[in-house]
């Protein structure tokens, strides 16, 4: 099985299922991670409490701010048995927040991604960070784009990826 298969989804199909967000409170980066995890959709085999307790968790170890504004939390083991279950959410903050990015740089976008394998979570995470590195995408970001903009610049990334 190939990791494209074994991934199961497009990213623009696992951020079709996480939402999108816009202006999620909060003073702390564990306060904006409470707040963000109360509002995404979840599937039937886990609970809020569980995500927020792994996400906040695998932030004590080691901040996933990645510079430019963006942090990409996640747990550190899979918390999901069924890929279908597989999410991707993107949030846009109330206002910046330290999350210790080796550019300094506050943090305003996070893009929380939720796995059912370690190789689909590295899949995942590696099309997400490629998508960071490219300044339209993170104009896109900082514009604060419609949902419907973000899916359609990551369909036209996909296409490439194909």
């Amino acid at each position: 099985m190939t990791v494209q298969s074994d991934a199961a989804m497009d990213i623009s199909s696992l951020i079709e299922r996480g939402g999108v967000f816009y202006n999620i409170g909060g003073n702390s980066v564990t306060e904006v991670l409470s707040n963000l995890v109360d509002i995404t959709p979840m599937p039937p085999s886990l609970t809020k409490e569980q995500l927020k307790k792994a996400i906040i968790e695998r932030e004590e170890l080691m901040p996933t701010a990645v510079g430019n504004g963006i942090a990409l939390p996640h747990p550190r083991s899979p918390l999901l048995y069924d890929m279908k279950d597989q999410f991707i959410t993107i949030a846009f903050l109330q206002k910046g927040i330290d999350w210790k990015a080796l550019d300094g740089q506050p943090v305003q976008t996070l893009i929380l991604i939720v796995s059912a394998t370690p190789k689909t979570h590295l899949w995942t995470l590696a099309r997400i960070s490629f998508l960071c590195q490219q300044e339209s995408f993170r104009n896109l970001l900082e514009q604060r784009a419609s949902k419907e903009e973000l899916i359609a610049a990551i369909r036209s990334a996909e296409v490439a990826w194909k």
